[in-house]
């Protein structure tokens, strides 16, 4: 029996719903259900793409920092590990997915959404890497934030903790698109049934495909930037 993570399946579409209120922080618990209700979405044959949803007032403020100060260094330590697994649970899913954000998603709840394929966003959202502020270190996903953003961008974010407002978000990739706040999910879902409708082996093979040239692109780029750094701006002359 889960607590805090449902799921819906309804006309090809398939819902993964945190539920822990008012936050919907974050605990170990939660990063196990995650990942079990992605792997169940991800297996089913009458599921064609995913949302992600947090609800209509919060996607999720990140981790719980009330139950991580009570917690010694190996517990802690299996928290990020439960964070990661959960993050590559939901960015494994075979299918389109999209995260529904709402209010807030900040810290590990932003690096949620960042393992989604899409974001649709309230306009009067606010996301930010705010570890920081509690002293604690970002969550496991800061290689999909550097991905996104690329890493000096990602270092000013997690080294101020700052809260980013929609339209930056927008500019910045980390939301893709804007809604009207009561909007967000009924957009979420136009989006899932517009990309569930091609044979799901086609779109799976074609997320591995595009996933797999991120990986390397990000890692190549990465090369080419500390060379520079290094080196200077010399390549090509």
């Amino acid at each position: 029996m889960r607590e805090f993570v449902t799921s819906v399946a309804d006309e090809g579409i398939g819902t993964l719903v945190l539920s822990r209120p008012p936050s919907n922080a974050l605990t170990r618990q939660m990063y196990r259900e995650i990942g079990a209700v992605a792997a169940e979405l991800g297996a089913r044959d009458d599921v064609g793409a995913v949302i992600v949803f947090g609800g209509h007032e919060v996607f999720s403020a990140g981790d719980d920092i009330a139950v991580l100060r009570r917690l010694g260094a190996a517990d802690a330590e299996s928290v990020t590990a439960g964070c990661r697994a959960a993050l590559d649970a939901v960015a494994a899913i075979p299918k389109p997915t999209v995260a529904a954000v709402t209010g807030y998603a900040l810290g590990s709840g932003l690096a949620l959404a960042l393992a989604a394929d899409w974001r649709i966003a309230g306009d009067n959202v606010k996301v930010g890497v705010t570890e920081v502020l509690a002293g604690l270190l970002p969550a496991a996903g800061t290689d999909r934030l550097v991905g996104t953003v690329g890493a000096a961008r990602a270092k000013e974010l997690v080294f101020s903790g700052r809260f980013v407002g929609a339209e930056e978000a927008l500019a910045l990739g980390l939301v893709d698109e804007l809604v009207a706040p009561d909007g967000v999910y009924d957009a979420a879902l136009s989006w899932a049934r517009r990309h569930a409708e091609a044979p799901g082996y086609v779109l799976a093979g074609a997320k591995a495909m595009i996933d797999a040239a991120a990986t390397v692109t990000d890692a190549a780029g990465e090369g080419v930037r500390r060379y520079v750094e290094v080196f200077g701006s010399t390549i090509g002359s």
